[in-house]
């Protein structure tokens, strides 16, 4: 098969992966503007929480080296 018949024979291929795209982003149940709104504020608290969270152990293990190697 030379380049040229393999790259006309993608075509169609291509094609057919866009429709069928396509067809599944149609059968989305897509998030309602509540829905989206409060799991933001959900996703935003807990990534918030985490950062606090391993900024504290952050600092004491950081205060407990400078306790032992002055």
């Amino acid at each position: 098969m030379t380049p040229a018949e393999a790259g006309a024979s993608a075509e169609p291929g291509q094609t057919g992966f866009l429709a069928g795209t396509l067809d599944e982003l149609r059968k989305v149940v897509w998030p309602s503007r509540q829905q989206l709104f409060s799991e933001s504020v959900a996703v935003i608290l807990m990534v918030s929480l985490s950062a606090f969270a391993i900024a504290a152990i952050d600092r004491f293990y950081g205060w407990a080296n400078s306790q032992v190697f002055r």
